[in-house]
């Protein structure tokens, strides 16, 4: 396996691997990436419908896509 870095701000449910999906965020060193479920939520599913879709993910791994993609729209504009 390769090196990863372990996101803590969401619990270490999300990681990146440059060896694995082409070094995007996935959770948990799954091949199930962030986009997927952000996907599937913007596509209407619901966390229980994204659960029987993915299995292996937990209620924590969607809420932690969700808190990340939140920390990457959040950041200051300087207006010059």
């Amino acid at each position: 396996m390769g090196r990863y870095v372990l996101m803590k701000e969401w619990n270490q449910h999300i990681t990146i691997n440059p060896d694995q999906c082409a070094g995007r965020q996935c959770i948990r060193n799954m091949r199930i990436r962030v986009i997927d479920v952000l996907d599937l939520l913007a596509a209407g599913l619901n966390q229980e419908q994204i659960l029987k879709e993915l299995p292996d993910l937990e209620k924590e791994d969607i809420e932690a896509s969700i808190k990340y993609a939140r920390g990457k729209i959040d950041h200051p504009v300087v207006a010059t």
